[in-house]
C-alpha cells in the first residue's frame, strides 16, 4: 500500500508584515539584529476577519483544486495547530464543513507545536490504512500572533501566521524508478519522538482549565536552539526504516524556525546547502504550518519533482521532534 503525495496548497494572512514595520508598531528592535539572529525579514499576521480556520480551508481548498480531487472523496482530514478558533470543536470540523467533505469523514486536530504535521502526516496515513477512504488531506495551520507578548522581542518577532496543506492519497500502485523498476511512493516512513520532561523550555503561560485564557509564547531561547540542533542535525532512523540513507534526499525540508538553526543542523547532517529549502525569511516561524509552507514553495517553483526524495524535519514544544521521508 503507498501512500503518496498528490498536491500541495498553501494560504497567507493578506498583511505582510515587515521588520521595519515591526519596530514602526512599537517593537524594540530593528531589521539588522532580527536578520542576523534569525534570518526573518518578514512575516504575514492576520487581519480581525482571518484566522486559523479560514486559513486551513483555503489551503485545503487550493489542495484539492491541484490534486483534481472533489471534497466528496476526501476521507480523512487532520489539521495540526495549537493556535485553534475555539477550544472545541476542532479546526478540523471547521473545515469538513466549509468545503462539503462527507458527513463520514474522520476530521480531528493534532496539537504537536511544530511538530505537528509530521504527526498529522502519521495520523493521516494511519487513518487511510484503516480503511477510512482514498484521500486525506493533512493541513497545518496557525496564528502565532495572537498568543505571543508583542512587548517581549525576544520571541514576538520570530512568528507568523499561515497554513499549508497537502492531498494525500492511498494506492497500490507504485511510481516507476530510473532503474525501471516499481518503487513504492509517497509517504514511506514517519519517525515520532517526544521527552516531556523538557516541557517548561518552550509553553504557553496559559490554557483552558488552568487560566481560562490562551496565555502567550513563553520559550528559553538558548535551550531550545540547542536541543534543536542535535536532535536535527542527526541522521533520522525514519531513512533506514525507508530502506535510504542520507545520500539517497534531494531535499531537506525541515521547520522553519530560525536560519541560525537550519543551517547548523544542514552542517552537522553534511547536506549541501542547495539541497535545503528555506522559507523562514518570508514567513517567519509558522509553527505547524511550516513545513507544508515551504513544501508548497519548493513544488510550485519546480524545485520538487516527481521521484525525488525528500525529507522532513521538525522540532517543537514538548519537547517534540518528528521525521518524515516521502519519495515524491
Amino acid at each position: 500500500m503507498n501512500f503518496p503525495i498528490l498536491s500541495t496548497g498553501a494560504a497567507l494572512p493578506r498583511t505582510c508584515v515587515s521588520n521595519d514595520d515591526l519596530v514602526a508598531r512599537g517593537v524594540e528592535t530593528n531589521d539588522a539584529w532580527i536578520v542576523s539572529r534569525t534570518g526573518i525579514r518578514q512575516r504575514y499576521i492576520c487581519e480581525k476577519d482571518e484566522s486559523t480556520f479560514t486559513l486551513a480551508r483555503d489551503a485545503a481548498v487550493q489542495a484539492l483544486e491541484r490534486a483534481g480531487i472533489a471534497a466528496a472523496d476526501v476521507g480523512v482530514i487532520v489539521v495540526a495547530t495549537c493556535t485553534p478558533d475555539l477550544s472545541f470543536p476542532s479546526v478540523a470540523a471547521l473545515v469538513q464543513g466549509a468545503i462539503g467533505a462527507p458527513t463520514t469523514c474522520a476530521a480531528l486536530d493534532v496539537n504537536g507545536a511544530c511538530s505537528g504535521f509530521i504527526m498529522a502526516l502519521a495520523t493521516a496515513k494511519g487513518l487511510l490504512a484503516q480503511g477510512m477512504g482514498k484521500h486525506a488531506l493533512v493541513i497545518g495551520a496557525e496564528t502565532f500572533s495572537r498568543v505571543v507578548d508583542w512587548n517581549d522581542r525576544g520571541t514576538c518577532v520570530l512568528f507568523g501566521d499561515g497554513a499549508g496543506a497537502v492531498v494525500m492519497g492511498c494506492t497500490d500502485d507504485g511510481v516507476k524508478g530510473l532503474t525501471g523498476d516499481a518503487a513504492p511512493q509517497g509517504l514511506l516512513a514517519v519517525e515520532l519522538g517526544m521527552d516531556g520532561t523538557q516541557a517548561g523550555c518552550l509553553k504557553s503561560s496559559g490554557g483552558v482549565s488552568s487560566t481560562q485564557t490562551a496565555g502567550v509564547v513563553v520559550m528559553q531561547g538558548r535551550e531550545v536552539f540547542k536541543q534543536a540542533v542535535r536532535q536535527m542535525g542527526q541522521v533520522p532512523p525514519v531513512l533506514a526504516q525507508a530502506g535510504l540513507a542520507l545520500g539517497d534526499v534531494d531535499w531537506l525540508v525541515p521547520h522553519q524556525a530560525n536560519v541560525r538553526i537550519l543551517e547548523a543542523a544542514r552542517d552537522a547532517l553534511g547536506v549541501a546547502a542547495d539541497k535545503l529549502v528555506v522559507t523562514v525569511d518570508k514567513h517567519a516561524n509558522t509553527s505547524a504550518a511550516s513545513i507544508p509552507l515551504a513544501l508548497d514553495a519548493a513544488v510550485t517553483d519546480g524545485r520538487i519533482a516527481r521521484g525525488d526524495i525528500v525529507l522532513m524535519q521538525a522540532f517543537g514544544a514538548g519537547l517534540s521532534w518528528g521525521s518524515a521521508v516521502v519519495r515524491w
